[in-house]
């Protein structure tokens, strides 16, 4: 597979959130502004990238029977720096993402990267993947915290567009966060039939 196709995979053809549909948890719970969908995507992003690289080049050094738990060690220990990081250095998103850091140790599209492609890769290619697969989502959470943010609050990342009495306060709660997945799924998938 080339490198190319290995980076845009997850970014077009097989986006975790809008083709895929994994990690819906964080999806549908952190998605209230475009803020909280990047950086939960980028804190997903960096513990893909790292747990791919390091389950690549561990792959033949862990028994079979307990490569799962290694994973998810493996997972743990940078989802914990990235916790402990933004604890200290962005108390207020920390606060906000709060309980979803600590869930992406048993995120199924960190878990199933590291079985599906890291363990049976290089490192390079893992990262790669990693990459690719945290842009998708990133990308995908971005727009779906958008998007509830514009029609609840009449803002994106903060940025007044229209007044806030304009917005449509579902949007901002879980049951906007289900309808506007449900048609950023259908453009999507109208858009990849054209």
């Amino acid at each position: 597979m080339s490198k190319i196709k290995i980076l845009t995979n997850g970014i077009i053809k097989d986006n975790p959130i809008f083709v895929l549909l994994l990690g819906m948890c964080p999806t549908l719970g952190t998605t209230s502004s475009a803020i909280n969908g990047l950086s939960m995507g980028l804190a997903t992003m960096f513990v893909l990238m790292c747990s791919n690289v390091v389950i690549s080049l561990m792959k033949n050094v862990i028994p079979d029977k307990v490569h799962i738990p290694a994973y998810i060690v493996i997972i743990a220990t940078f989802v914990t720096v990235v916790q402990m990081f933004m604890e200290a250095y962005l108390p207020a998103l920390y606060e906000t993402l709060g309980l979803f850091i600590p869930l992406i140790v048993v995120n199924c599209i960190v878990l199933g990267r590291a079985e599906s492609f890291a363990a049976k890769n290089t490192a390079f290619d893992s990262l790669l993947d990693g990459i690719g697969i945290g842009l998708g989502f990133t990308l995908a959470l971005t727009l779906l915290g958008a998007c509830r943010e514009f029609f609840g609050t009449g803002s994106v990342f903060n940025l007044n567009i229209f007044p806030e009495e304009y917005g449509a306060l579902l949007f901002v709660l879980a049951p906007g966060a289900f309808i506007a997945l449900g048609y950023l799924i259908a453009i999507v998938n109208k858009l990849k039939t054209k």
